[in-house]
C-alpha cells in the first residue's frame, strides 16, 4: 500500500489530540487554582472539584496511549502488516484503554453530581455520562473489530496453508 495512504487518519488522530492537551496545560490548571482559593476559604466543595481534576488528568494518560495505538495500527496499515497480530495486541490495548476511561469517569460520576445539584446544572451530569457512553462505545468497536480482525487472520492463515 501506498505510505501515505493513511495520512489523512494520522493528521485526524493528531488533531483529536491536540484540543486535549491544551485543556490539560490552560484550562484544568486554572479551575484547579480558583479551587485552591475556595478550599483555603473552608468550601468543602472544592475537594469535590479537586476529585474530578484528578479523574480528568488520570483520564488523559489512556486517552493519549490509544491515540499512539491508533497511530501504530495506521503505520501498520501503511506497511502491508494490518492483518497481523500487532494489530490484534493494538486493537485490545484501545479496548482496554476506553475501559479504563469508562471506569474512572464511572467513578467520578457522584462527584459530578454532587456539583450538578450545587450549581443546580443538570447538563453536568449529561457531559459525564456523554463522556462515558463514548468511551464505552470506543471499548465495543474495538472489541469487534479485534475479534473480526483475528477471525479475518485465521481464514487468510487457513487460506495460505491450502495449496
Amino acid at each position: 500500500m501506498k505510505r501515505g495512504s493513511t495520512l489523512f487518519l494520522k493528521v485526524a488522530v493528531i488533531f483529536i489530540g491536540i484540543p486535549i492537551l491544551a485543556l490539560c496545560i490552560f484550562l484544568l490548571p486554572q479551575i484547579a487554582m480558583v479551587a485552591f482559593e475556595e478550599a483555603k476559604k473552608g468550601s468543602e466543595l472544592a475537594y469535590v472539584v479537586f476529585g474530578i481534576l484528578s479523574i480528568m488528568y488520570v483520564s488523559t494518560i489512556p486517552f493519549y496511549f490509544a491515540l499512539y495505538q491508533t497511530l501504530g495500527i495506521l503505520s501498520y496499515i501503511d506497511k502491508n502488516q494490518a492483518f497481523s497480530e500487532l494489530s490484534v495486541r493494538a486493537l485490545k490495548k484501545i479496548k482496554n484503554c476506553a475501559i479504563t476511561i469508562t471506569g474512572l469517569y464511572m467513578v467520578g460520576l457522584p462527584l459530578v453530581y454532587i456539583i450538578a445539584e450545587w450549581d443546580d446544572a443538570p447538563g453536568l451530569l449529561l457531559i459525564g455520562l456523554v463522556i462515558v457512553g463514548a468511551s464505552m462505545a470506543i471499548a465495543v468497536f474495538a472489541a469487534v473489530l479485534q475479534k473480526l480482525l483475528k477471525d479475518a487472520i485465521a481464514i487468510k492463515t487457513e487460506n495460505d496453508l491450502t495449496v
